[in-house]
């Protein structure tokens, strides 16, 4: 048990409250000490009932069950990997900025789970984060199951086609992409390569409140201290390479 103590503890702060709630909600539905009913996004009782829990909850729960219980370790694998690499990588020492980039890619699920009816958010938001790090190490070459080898930008798709199979469906997964990709086109894409103006911009009572932990620039439309190691040294006409990060597997 000191073991499991010690690796939990040694997961970065916001992924393993991430991941202990990820755990935790499904575990009570299961046990019966909540019903599921009471968990999911229904729009009807978020907006005129005022259950206004419903968003959060349905963030964290997963049905798990002899049909769904594969799916949902799989994707808590993926959260607990890939949230981890970016905390502790394009985001290592700003917890405030990966915390708004959850926030941001969480109420843009919402709203869409809201407009398409959709009661569980948990898939979306970790497909999301995991989209946002293949774009940062998109030139990486990753090592998929069966040994399959392929660059990280292809990864979110071919997740999406797992899941398919062993799911049944690519909803999720999709608006996932799709969310992750609005981020990373709005945070990096937007203003870094093609000039524009910068769009978000982390609270500063989120500073306040997760201040950062070493020097340097901090908040969005500026690379991470890793980004900017991994761009051209002869300045690449102002675009930048996305190609640094880990391959898939490594702790």
């Amino acid at each position: 048990m000191s073991d499991i103590g010690d690796w939990f503890r040694s997961i970065p702060a916001i992924t393993r409250y991430w991941f202990a709630a990820s755990v935790a909600v499904p575990l009570v539905s299961k046990l019966g000490l909540i019903s599921p009913a009471y968990l999911v996004l229904w729009p009807e009782a978020f907006l005129y009932r005022f259950q206004v829990w419903r968003p959060i909850t349905a963030t964290f729960y997963f049905p798990v069950g002899p049909g769904t219980g594969f799916l949902y370790l799989v994707n808590l694998y993926f959260l607990y990997q890939y949230s981890t690499r970016l905390e502790t990588g394009a985001f290592d020492g700003r917890p405030a900025d990966y915390l708004f980039m959850l926030l941001f890619n969480w109420i843009c699920i919402v709203i869409t789970g809201l407009t398409m009816d959709m009661q569980l958010l948990m898939i979306p938001l970790i497909m999301s984060v995991l989209y946002v790090w293949a774009q940062l190490n998109r030139d990486m070459i990753v090592s998929f199951w069966f040994g399959t080898r392929f660059k990280a930008c292809y990864l979110p798709w071919v997740i999406l086609g797992f899941n398919y199979i062993i799911g049944g469906s690519v909803v999720n997964e999709l608006i996932g992409n799709l969310v992750g990709h609005l981020y990373f086109f709005l945070m990096f894409r937007y203003p870094m390569d093609l000039g524009g103006r910068n769009f978000l911009s982390t609270p500063q009572f989120l500073y306040h409140w997760l201040p950062s932990r070493r020097g340097g620039v901090s908040g969005f439309g500026v690379p991470p201290a890793s980004m900017r190691r991994a761009a051209d040294p002869n300045g690449g006409g102002g675009r930048h390479n996305w190609g640094q990060g880990f391959r898939l597997g490594d702790q």
